[in-house]
């Protein structure tokens, strides 16, 4: 009997409470850095990082208590807010969000890490707790209404990031850019989140996927949402916003910008564009194929070009999203479980390849290539830790970013082959920019014209590297420790899109 009252016990509180546990750790530790004083910062360090650790350590026990055979919301729990107008804080996660907010949470611990010796550290640090409870309610918020809040919130933040702690004169210009970029992109969002209102009487998530619109507010919603996730993702030609966000943004800034914010746009597509709006989802189809295919195409070759090492992997960057874009709409399971394999494997490989750049960016002052070279004779932890990503980033067997890629290349396959012949460029490309990059920074004589003194990596950066690349190597030999959470989800979505 007291063996089935704890076990009865244990599951109502995981069904209810555990969630809830996840969302409110960040804000006890956003006041209890709010009320030290600045220069405490040995505490201010400390209740961070542990604040950080714990959310993760907490998300991640999730999926010990997450249910794969079941394909629906799981862990929710409701906040009664407005009853009289059906307005309620509804939170729960599946098999699609429960991944991204393992990833948020991960790449949040790292940052507080990597900001271990930066300025006016108090500030900085509260900007990333309130980052890490914005996006971890972007990703298990039920309610259309307040995703919109919480999802456009998160630019608050962001632009104090790279607007205080950015590395050049030109940081206020790019944080402008990806304000307004973003915003501009997502004003039309709301109103068609409060037509969507005034039509069914409620914005609660749920409730929605049982409402159908007629072909025409499809269509017109479709659009809508379109520019306010394109301009996340981003496709082109609301790209612009981004090179310029990475430039400028600090080493940290950078890796949640390639890390969490570009999912927000792939996200949105997965959770909204494609149950609720299924027929406008199919119709549009042929025209995210194309822009897709251009920005996959346009950025890997704009790549190339680049001198500036965060500049070439801002380009990857659009182009990985953008075929991610392709999986999204395969309209398959299997290109959808690629399209969120292939999410998470940028979070990581891209994250790594940002904290690199800013390895040797706060050794020397530089992020020009052709001031670099040969760093193999005097960095070779560097040189190792730098070769595993960057045949990540090109997707090699037995890294994350080959599993993401074959199945979204086998989903999209399946519904437009000159498509997936498109997509597939961009391995044959990024297999170009990537180990020219690694060439040239790599091997070569040693450049001490320009750089004399040389050291490897630290403790806390081999710390901060070998989550990433753990998760890097487990996803792509073992990849079916998350696709076996992943697939009722997305089975449950083509429901959606096909019935």
């Amino acid at each position: 009997m007291l063996v089935d009252f704890i076990s009865s016990l244990l599951t109502y509180v995981i069904e209810h409470f555990y969630l809830c546990l996840i969302l409110v750790t960040p804000i006890l530790s956003i006041f209890l850095v709010f009320l030290i004083p600045s220069n405490y910062t040995y505490v201010l360090k400390d209740i961070a990082l542990k604040s950080t650790c714990v959310v993760f350590l907490l998300s991640l026990s999730c999926l010990i208590f997450f249910d794969k055979r079941e394909g629906a919301f799981q862990m929710k729990f409701n906040f009664r807010w407005l009853d009289f107008v059906n307005m309620n804080l509804n939170f729960g996660v599946d098999g699609i969000s429960i991944f991204f907010i393992i990833l948020t949470t991960l790449l949040i611990m790292l940052c507080v890490l990597v900001n271990w010796d930066t300025s006016s550290l108090k500030i900085n640090l509260i900007c990333f707790l309130v980052l890490e409870f914005l996006l971890v309610n972007v990703f298990s918020i039920l309610d259309l209404l307040f995703f919109y809040i919480f999802f456009e919130s998160v630019l608050i933040p962001m632009f104090l990031i790279i607007g205080i702690w950015g590395s050049r004169q030109r940081r206020i210009r790019a944080s402008y850019f990806l304000f307004l970029y973003t915003v501009l992109g997502s004003i039309l969002m709301l109103i068609a989140i409060l037509y969507i209102y005034v039509q069914v009487g409620t914005t609660n998530y749920e409730i929605l996927l049982t409402f159908r619109f007629s072909t025409l507010e499809q269509y017109i919603l479709w659009i809508v949402f379109f520019l306010s996730f394109a301009t996340k993702i981003p496709m082109i030609p609301t790209h612009l916003w981004l090179p310029e966000a990475h430039v400028e943004a600090p080493t940290s800034g950078s890796v949640i910008l390639a890390g969490i914010l570009l999912k927000l746009g792939s996200y949105g597509f997965l959770r909204f564009s494609l149950p609720l709006f299924p027929e406008a989802s199919f119709y549009f189809s042929p025209m995210i194929y194309t822009i897709a295919s251009i920005g996959i195409i346009f950025a890997s070759f704009t790549a190339i070009r680049q001198t500036d090492f965060k500049r070439i992997i801002a380009y990857t960057s659009v182009a990985h999203m953008n075929l991610v874009v392709l999986g999204i709409f395969s309209f398959n399971a299997i290109g959808l479980a690629g399209s969120i394999i292939q999410s998470l494997s940028h979070g990581f490989v891209a994250s790594a390849l940002f904290l690199l750049i800013g390895v040797v960016y706060d050794r020397h002052g530089s992020r020009m290539v052709k001031y670099y070279g040969g760093l193999v004779h005097v960095m070779p932890m560097y040189s190792t830790i730098f070769l595993f990503f960057t045949m990540a980033n090109i997707g090699l067997p037995g890294t994350s970013s080959f599993v993401g890629e074959f199945l979204i290349l086998i989903g999209s396959f399946k519904f437009n082959t000159t498509v997936t012949v498109l997509g597939a460029t961009s391995m044959i490309i990024g297999g170009c920019y990537s180990l020219w990059l690694f060439n040239r920074v790599i091997y070569g004589n040693l450049k001490t014209q320009y750089i004399n003194n040389f050291s490897d990596l630290t403790k806390k950066d081999l710390f901060v590297f070998m989550p990433l690349l753990s998760c890097t190597f487990l996803l792509g030999i073992f990849p079916n420790i998350f696709l076996c959470v992943i697939q009722m989800s997305t089975l449950k979505l083509t429901e959606y899109i096909y019935f």
